[in-house]
């Protein structure tokens, strides 16, 4: 049966939430290493990807399985799990090299482009700098090159957009934010859309699955990955993102609410710079009406003027978690210079948008006059004596 209905009625009644062996309402934890066959000659077929099922788990899992159809159905593609600035550098020992556009542009990017680009990858919303990629464009100039968009939608998730129904090719999602919710699971998931049409010429890593079509990369993934790499997510983690997604609709609608309240109220105070992509004097503003269906996300940001004063800020707070996660139902607040960012050079940090004084905040769903009334008091606290216009964004 196909469902053409709203967001969260897809989640809890859609098409993969009707086919649990036993007519469970969740699916069941497959906490296995490995799975009986009745005969070799049917292992071997599943081994040889040329029939349907589990032989070892950090190959498949039931579970896996499960949580990968319920992604799949809300982003529309198929679904496998994965694992940038840091995985960016290990990619260039092995003599990857990655060019890096400050604003991900088609004016930005197709100049850079040539005969040996491979991919290009970006994501929806940036964290934290909450640039939007206007992803019809940049799919259009990807597929004039003959080359994929690969769309970091972690920020985002299906409840504000679906970027393969804007032209990417590939969705990559770490399940340990939005999708979880609860702050209990790592995770991560590659979504292909099963639609580009490799050039195994080009993409000479996939010629051995040329056999594969438009669905070579999947496989591949598949088989390098989990198989020879062993990077499988656990089944308890991909129930606790399964069981997570249920109220993902419900969390991002107030999630979102709540991020815009808490923006426009902070907006209004002196002494500190505010960026959100519902503010109207947000780079990106026009973008996000438009790509995003006019809703701003989780995180907010906000300069403070000094990295004394932001952590004045943080350590006052009463309702947030000072964590390195986002997307949690709690509101988190963390200082990026000083933790993830702590790596990066001056030039990443500001192409990152990430400064000295910079504080980010992933809210969560409490209640928005009491985050607003935290934040305020946080804020008026944190001045020392000084006057507002002593604080400097430059």
């Amino acid at each position: 049966m196909e469902y053409d209905c709203g967001f969260n009625t897809k989640l809890l009644h859609g098409k993969t939430s009707k086919s649990f062996p036993n007519r469970e309402i969740l699916p069941p934890i497959s906490q296995v290493t490995a799975f009986r066959y009745d005969s070799m000659e049917e292992l071997e077929r599943v081994f040889l990807h040329k029939s349907m099922g589990y032989a070892y788990s950090r190959i498949g899992n039931p579970t896996i399985t499960a949580f990968e159809q319920r992604i799949q159905e809300l982003e529309g593609g198929n679904c496998l799990y994965g694992g940038t600035i840091g995985l960016f550098h290990d990619l260039e020992k092995w003599g990857i090299h990655i060019v890096y556009v400050k604003d991900l542009t088609e004016e930005t990017v197709k100049p850079l482009i040539n005969a040996h680009t491979k991919a290009i990858f970006g994501e929806l919303i940036s964290n934290p700098s909450l640039k939007v990629m206007n992803v019809p464009s940049i799919s259009r100039l990807a597929h004039e090159a003959g080359i994929p968009l690969i769309v970091d939608s972690t920020t985002a998730t299906p409840f504000i957009a679906r970027p393969l129904e804007l032209g990417a090719d590939i969705v990559i999602h770490s399940t340990s934010k939005y999708l979880n919710g609860g702050g209990n699971s790592i995770g991560g998931v590659i979504v292909d859309g099963g639609t580009f049409r490799w050039n195994f010429e080009k993409h000479t890593a996939l010629r051995e699955f040329k056999k594969f079509g438009k669905l070579a990369l999947s496989v591949r993934l598949r088989t390098d990955t989990w198989e020879n790499l062993g990077g499988c997510m656990a089944p308890m983690n991909a129930f606790l993102s399964y069981i997570g997604t249920d109220t993902l609709g419900l969390r991002m609608q107030r999630i979102c609410e709540n991020a815009d309240r808490l923006a426009h109220a902070l907006d209004q105070m002196k002494g500190i710079q505010v960026s959100y992509l519902t503010l109207p004097s947000h780079p990106c503003y026009e973008e996000a009406k438009d790509i995003l269906d006019g809703y701003g996300g989780g995180i907010l940001s906000f300069r403070a003027g000094s990295k004394e004063r932001a952590f004045r800020i943080i350590n006052s707070l009463k309702y947030a978690c000072i964590a390195s996660n986002i997307g949690d139902v709690r509101t988190l607040v963390i200082h990026p210079a000083s933790t993830l960012y702590i790596q990066a050079s001056k030039e990443e940090m500001q192409a990152a948008g990430v400064y000295e004084d910079t504080v980010r905040v992933s809210v969560g769903i409490e209640s928005a006059d009491d985050l607003i009334a935290d934040f305020t008091e946080a804020i008026n606290n944190s001045r020392e004596g000084k006057e507002d216009e002593n604080y400097s964004f430059r």
